[in-house]
């Protein structure tokens, strides 16, 4: 038998490599778009740039360094030149798809930052593995502008896994509607009809303002807000102000507020503070065509019809009167039930109530404000 020669036995000693087999490298160059490894092939192992990454202009000696261990994969034995085209990028790929498989079947949650902001959605990568997440997957509410999630690393779930179409589905609303229900729960377990609370203002409507009570939303309808004319919560409130409120309702997950505290109710003791026959003092708080409301206490208004104004006849309150200015006037009804008092100056003026019971009918008139107002609008 004849003796081998030295570069055969070399050749020998040296491993057989195959395409697509994966290997471990040692790297013993790096260019700023390639990387050479020793392979313990009788050729060294080539990785370019594009096989390492998808940033094209990504500098490889900032990233890896000689003698760094690498797992890479083969692409080709021989390139037409003697040496071995090798990936790591494919080979991630193929890791982080089976990554993605078993969080599909496992329904893990994944977390990985957002590295591109598309019209319909954000994409995020999974160990060089594209995951769309779409706009309506990506929160719980209506988000107009994706780009805030650009760079941030965010919690998903797949609901889609499609490897041979390359179509990775992600979905974050997923995971925020479950941690949103057990907030809620944890809260509703908590509280009750009646507890006072300190919340915060989370977003204000004309209807209402929502108040976040630490992990859920409660509504502090408009009509709840004051025990006075109720303006709009637009003026009196803006997001991220503390608000001191109780708990009027619960129903389900629906939470009704109220800022009408009891001891605070200005129609506390009403029937003997606001008697017929008392006289007040009080300031124009608004006009209308058929008289003026006159704040007499912080949180009531009572009715001053254009018929008392004055002895003499006013064709309308605003040609006498105009917001702000302060009227002393007499109760001449009052209505606890409904909320509603009649003011007149015109019984301060009037001399005193004869025995005839038309002539008191004549100077002291009790009015219906809802009737005057159906009234209005009828003749409209």
């Amino acid at each position: 038998m004849s003796e081998l020669t030295f570069e055969q036995m070399l050749e020998e000693s040296l491993k057989t490599i195959h395409t697509g087999e994966v290997v471990e490298g040692t790297v013993i160059d790096v260019k700023p778009d390639e990387i050479i490894l020793n392979i313990g092939y009788k050729s060294d192992g080539i990785l370019t740039r594009n096989e390492y990454t998808n940033e094209s202009n990504l500098d490889l000696t900032t990233v890896v360094k000689v003698d760094e261990k690498l797992e890479v994969k083969v692409l080709k034995v021989n390139d037409g030149e003697g040496q071995v085209l090798l990936t790591y990028k494919r080979l991630a790929a193929d890791k982080g798809s089976k990554k993605l498989e078993e969080a599909f079947n496992n329904q893990e949650v994944l977390k990985a930052k957002v590295t591109q902001v598309l019209k319909g959605g954000v994409c995020v990568t999974v160990d060089n593995v594209r995951v769309f997440i779409p706009a309506s997957l990506i929160s719980d509410v209506y988000e107009k502008d994706l780009n805030k999630y650009n760079g941030q690393e965010i919690e998903f779930v797949m609901t889609e896994y499609d490897p041979k179409s390359r179509r990775y589905i992600g979905n974050r609303k997923q995971i925020l509607v479950a941690t949103k229900a057990e907030a809620q729960a944890e809260v509703l377990s908590k509280i009750n009809v009646g507890d006072v609370i300190e919340g915060t203002v989370k977003n204000v409507t004309e209807f209402g303002v929502f108040v976040d009570i630490g992990g859920m939303d409660g509504l502090l309808h408009i009509s709840e807000i004051s025990w006075g004319r109720a303006e709009s919560p637009k003026k009196l409130y803006k997001t991220g102000d503390k608000v001191r409120c109780f708990i009027k309702d619960i129903a389900g997950n629906k939470i009704a507020l109220s800022a009408k505290f009891e001891d605070e109710n200005p129609w506390k003791d009403a029937d003997t503070r606001f008697a017929v026959g008392n006289v007040v003092t009080g300031k124009v708080a608004r006009m209308t065509d058929f008289g003026a409301f006159v704040e007499i206490a912080k949180g009531v208004d009572a009715l001053l019809h254009v018929s008392q104004i004055s002895k003499d006849h006013v064709e309308k309150p605003s040609d006498v009167l105009k917001v702000g200015d302060e009227v002393t006037a007499k109760i001449v009804d009052f209505n606890e039930n409904d909320k509603k008092i009649s003011l007149s100056i015109r019984a301060l003026l009037a001399p005193e109530p004869s025995e005839s019971k038309d002539d008191d009918n004549e100077d002291v008139v009790s009015v219906d404000v809802d009737e005057v107002i159906a009234n209005q609008e009828e003749e409209a």
